[in-house]
């Protein structure tokens, strides 16, 4: 896939794809006027990558239904589309393209700004990428376990808070929910399974079964109509469709149009952006000469640190942040065992965080809890960034991890 090199193209432009492969970058003319704007208009204009992405960051945090969200889903692509390549490249046994996963993750931007805090020192297209990862591997993980499950299978393995999820969101009123949820109780209470080993393919209850699940939910429910067996199967075969749809939920084109139009092209619709005179209040030239300074320090710092690792535990850094890969690959690929790569990969990250805690109390940082915790983070974050495959030097010199900023008010 060609990188994006140019400043206003990273922030308005979207991955094309044709038959699972990478075609072009399709730009959106209002989100490249409205950055072409932006940088000529702003007195501390500025082709950092990190510099926009935090102005646009903080920018839908006071505006949410500015333009500012649709630069940032076009700044994350690129994190979705390498956390969807290196998915599929390491799990061979998934059946999901490229196209499929990214679709998977893009559609969660909304969840990844919910959740990023530019006080901790994380890197937002890092964060991304991490966060990414983890939402493709549990999506493929719940839908495999959906497409072997039978209905039956499925209701013994959920949850009454996933349940109760998945008749919300399938419309169900409270009151059926309520009483769908005393029948799928009296349902896992009557029908356990008799087998021994996987219950992936429990078969459908039998005649008697369903008579004694009825009798039990009645018994349990005085003064409503009495139900039937037929009608409890029925409750528990709409709990098992509702369930399916919500943990295995159809992925739909962001370009879908919209009723009565013939193309749906979403970011025309987004309103004009405001106050574009909030660049100077959002970040000013001295605080980006700060964390600059502070990354190269924190950079230094850890690069240093794992040089002094054996290259063992260096290699292992690499296949674990780098190539994604999970550790019984590892350990089949280095020809040792397991728990072997578990212990000296948290052996690796103690060596690293010993070394970021001395920077720490080098500038005068109290080390409190929450500091300790602020710092594993941003360690991760680094570690994403250094050892990623696209771009490692980028990854080193664009880390915004600024843990003087851990000396905030929490001490």
């Amino acid at each position: 896939m060609r990188s994006r090199q140019d400043i206003v193209e990273i922030f308005s432009s979207f991955i094309q794809f044709n038959a699972d492969r990478f075609t072009n970058w399709a730009t959106d003319p209002k989100l490249r006027r409205n950055m072409q704007n932006s940088l000529a208009q702003s007195p501390h204009a500025t082709t950092k990558e990190n510099f926009w992405a935090l102005y646009w960051y903080k920018l839908w945090l006071a505006q949410p239904e500015s333009q500012a969200f649709g630069h940032l889903y076009a700044y994350l692509q690129e994190a979705g589309y390498w956390a969807a390549q290196s998915i599929v490249t390491n799990f061979t046994s998934s059946q999901h393209t490229v196209a499929d996963c990214f679709q998977i993750a893009i559609a969660k931007v909304d969840k990844i700004l919910q959740g990023f805090n530019s006080q901790q020192g994380f890197n937002l297209k890092n964060y991304a990428g991490a966060i990414f990862t983890s939402t493709i591997k549990e999506t493929l993980r719940q839908r495999q376990e959906v497409d072997i499950c039978t209905d039956w299978s499925l209701l013994r393995k959920l949850s009454h808070k996933r349940l109760e999820a998945a008749l919300q969101n399938a419309g169900i009123s409270p009151e059926k929910v309520t009483s769908y949820l005393l029948a799928w109780n009296c349902f896992k209470t009557i029908y356990v399974p008799t087998q021994a080993g996987a219950t992936r393919q429990l078969a459908k209850p039998d005649s008697a079964t369903w008579d004694a699940i009825a009798k039990l939910y009645n018994s349990q429910n005085p003064g409503t109509p009495v139900r039937q067996a037929e009608t409890l199967e029925q409750w528990m075969l709409a709990c098992a469709k509702a369930a399916r749809s919500y943990l295995y939920p159809t992925v739909a084109s962001i370009n879908t149009p919209k009723p009565g139009q013939d193309t749906g092209e979403w970011l025309d619709n987004l309103p004009e952006l405001q106050g574009e005179s909030l660049l100077t209040n959002i970040i000013t030239q001295e605080e980006i000469e700060s964390r600059q300074t502070q990354q190269k320090q924190i950079s230094e710092v850890l690069v240093a640190a794992i040089a002094q690792l054996d290259m063992q535990a260096q290699q292992i850094l690499q296949l674990y942040y780098g190539e994604a890969l999970t550790q019984q690959q590892m350990a089949a690929q280095l020809d040792i065992k397991q728990y072997t790569i578990s212990r000296r990969l948290t052996k690796c990250r103690e060596e690293l965080l010993k070394a970021l805690a001395q920077w720490c109390k080098d500038l005068h940082i109290s080390l409190t809890s929450d500091v300790l915790k602020d710092i594993s983070a941003v360690l991760d974050e680094w570690l994403q960034g250094h050892y990623s495959q696209t771009d490692m030097a980028a990854g080193v010199e664009d880390t915004s991890a600024t843990l003087a900023d851990l000396k905030s008010p929490r001490e």
